[in-house]
């Protein structure tokens, strides 16, 4: 049994994967945005944790990310997590929980070994292979426009701020919708991001976009009302080509539902956890 909240360090590579566990019980992963860390996640590791629960949540930082550093090799986003997941549970099928680029990872990690995943929970994911999305509207635009700005001057702190807006307030939404202390963890963790060394070689897999089809465990489908129009277009396709998804589009809320609205998202999440029961071999 792991005690609520043991960190690891979990090699993968040449890499030193910091990782929290919480909670015992089947096996969940939380897999982070890409404006994020395992931080993210924080409320949902203590409703897993939590003494009417029975599950076993883990979330770790990917190379670049929180307290984990990108190392000079090729390497493999699902290769570090299934070493994850050799540590904390050999042998365990997992329930991957993953938003934006973790939840891409959490489809490419289904399609690589679905012996492996017992179920999906997808909260506005990326998908490898996705075709771009046009015409962009002309708020989004202005957005890019400013942030490709920032970038060409390296200003970290304004590429945080424009970030901020489009992932956390909505790119369509007022800047600062979300305030107090949604807001300054995500400047905190998307700092570290944006100032992380960048090394190393990422390996992209096959492009999962055109064999989603293919993933056959039950999957969850989550998205804000006020994030990207692509992203929530990207959530229905999954919801008409997988072959057993329940979706839940949520009101109020963005592309990191489970930050903004973390009692809401708790409740979809546990809910769905609960209603997997004994099936596949849990």
């Amino acid at each position: 049994m792991h005690r609520v909240n043991e960190t690891l360090i979990v090699p993968s590579g040449l890499a030193q994967i910091a990782t929290e566990v919480a909670g015992a019980g089947p096996v969940v992963v939380f897999l982070h945005a890409g404006v994020a860390d395992r931080r993210m996640w924080q409320e949902q590791l203590a409703a897993l944790a939590g003494a009417q629960t029975r599950f076993r949540a883990v979330a770790y930082d990917r190379r670049g990310f929180g307290e984990t550093l990108h190392t000079e090799e090729r390497y493999s986003q699902v290769g570090d997590l299934f070493r994850v997941l050799d540590a904390v549970a050999p042998g365990e099928r997992a329930i991957l929980v993953g938003c934006s680029q973790g939840g891409r990872i959490a489809i490419d990690a289904a399609l690589a070994d679905p012996a492996r995943v017992r179920a999906l929970v997808l909260v506005a994911p990326a998908i490898s292979g996705a075709p771009e999305i046009a015409p962009v509207p002309p708020a989004i635009q202005a957005w890019m426009d400013k942030l490709e700005h920032a970038e060409a001057t390296a200003d970290i702190d304004r590429i945080n701020a424009l970030e901020a807006h489009a992932w956390l307030d909505g790119p369509l939404a007022s800047e600062g919708r979300v305030r107090g202390a949604a807001r300054e963890l995500f400047l905190a963790m998307n700092d570290i991001a944006l100032r992380a060394e960048r090394r190393g070689t990422e390996l992209e897999p096959e492009a999962a976009y055109g064999r989603v089809r293919d993933i056959a465990v039950p999957t969850l489908v989550v998205w804000g009302d006020l994030d990207f129009p692509h992203i929530a277009q990207r959530c229905r396709y999954l919801a008409v080509q997988m072959p057993r998804v329940t979706t839940n589009p949520m009101q109020d809320t963005a592309h990191l539902p489970s930050l903004e609205h973390p009692a809401q998202f708790d409740r979809a999440l546990l809910a769905f956890l609960e209603s997997l029961g004994e099936e596949n071999g849990a």
